[in-house]
């Protein structure tokens, strides 16, 4: 049977939107870190915003809660991280007694952080901007993704007060995304209590943890959020929003029957 002739180098398509080279990549290096000189964690990540991803998890997992409890040191031969920390929070973690899980995202996460029951039940954050702003702050998110422009094949998050976009990053994984941000509003000492997140994949369990940790009112997304991840916004007084940039969003809101 007749096949197509290969094409020439100028027919070959170019990145998912014209711009990248063909065949497109996404870059992917592992990046370790070490607590105390303790070894306890190694991303699969996009090697950039490297010291706001580390900063960010920290966070997340309950490490530290500003910048002023971590001494980072950055390997001068190796991608990875020195983190020295108050001993009683690694204590506090510790006592936790988390078990490492292949979870449904990407990135470092814990069974506690998918457990909806670990989460303390509290009243309504606030609530997202309406259908137009919603749609406004995706397309300015989308609008920043050089990554993404290239190959397609990157996540992103911001942060948001329903009107300015905070903290843009990418990474090829999306909970990396969100640890960028946080760890860069920790940087600049921004406050993100009351803020919205913004995040180009699915809300998982873990993310949706994440978000409720740092005290957001909100989190959307234009694919939708799991059912684990809206019991953590129910207990959390978090809304979650689905479909975010449809004409029809879904919004998942404390109070409501599962």
């Amino acid at each position: 049977m007749p096949t197509a002739p290969e094409p020439t180098d100028e027919a070959r398509p170019t990145g998912r939107r014209g711009r990248g080279p063909a065949p497109a990549a996404v870059e992917e290096v592992p990046v370790w870190l070490e607590v105390n000189r303790v070894p306890t964690v190694t991303w699969m990540c996009t090697p950039e915003l490297l010291e706001e991803l580390v900063l960010g998890w920290l966070y997340g997992e309950g490490y530290i809660t500003s910048v002023d409890q971590v001494h980072l040191r950055p390997c001068a031969t190796d991608l990875g991280f020195w983190a020295d920390v108050p001993e009683e929070l690694v204590a506090a973690v510790a006592a936790e007694r988390r078990r490492p899980v292949l979870a449904s995202g990407c990135g470092a996460v814990s069974t506690f952080l998918a457990d909806p029951a670990s989460v303390a039940t509290e009243p309504l954050r606030g609530l997202p901007p309406d259908v137009a702003v919603m749609r406004e702050r995706f397309k300015e998110l989308f609008a920043r993704g050089a990554r993404y422009e290239d190959t397609g094949g990157v996540h992103a998050a911001a942060l948001t007060d329903g009107g300015t976009l905070f903290h843009h990053a990418e990474d090829i994984g999306r909970h990396n995304a969100v640890d960028k941000v946080l760890g860069a509003a920790l940087l600049a000492r921004r406050a993100v209590a009351g803020l919205g997140l913004l995040v180009t994949g699915r809300i998982s369990a873990e993310l949706a943890y994440k978000a409720a940790r740092a005290r957001l009112a909100w989190v959307a997304t234009p694919s939708v959020p799991s059912t684990l991840a809206v019991e953590v916004a129910r207990r959390s007084g978090m809304v979650l929003v689905g479909r975010a940039v449809s004409g029809t969003p879904q919004l998942h809101q404390p109070g409501q029957a599962g």
